[in-house]
């Protein structure tokens, strides 16, 4: 009888233990993915809202450009790539500011 009670202890002890690993795992999965990855959508949210003309960027496509006309009742921006050539792009497809970001030679 006391070999059962004693059996029952020990997995009642791995049972907490393994709610621990597993509330430590998810902790950590937050601090090292989740929230991260919410701090870097955020910060592209902002840099979306802020867009004025002028500003350089890259949209979702690999495509450099400047922005030349926001509508923000659509949400529509028209980036100019090349003399003459003005795209329609979404303004949640434009990512960067690419007068920022330094260029690797």
């Amino acid at each position: 009888m006391t070999q059962i009670i004693l059996a029952a202890q020990a997995q009642g002890g791995g049972s907490i233990s393994f709610i621990i690993m597993m509330v430590a795992i998810f902790a950590i999965m937050y601090f090292f993915m989740i929230r991260p990855q919410q701090k870097r959508q955020k910060e592209i949210q902002n840099f979306q809202n802020s867009l004025q003309e002028g500003t350089q960027v890259l949209t979702g496509g690999g495509i450099y450009g400047t922005v030349k006309k926001i509508d923000l009742a659509s949400g529509i921006i028209e980036v100019k790539i090349a003399d003459g050539v003005v795209i329609k792009v979404d303004k949640s497809y434009v990512f960067k500011d690419t007068a920022s970001t330094p260029v690797q030679k």
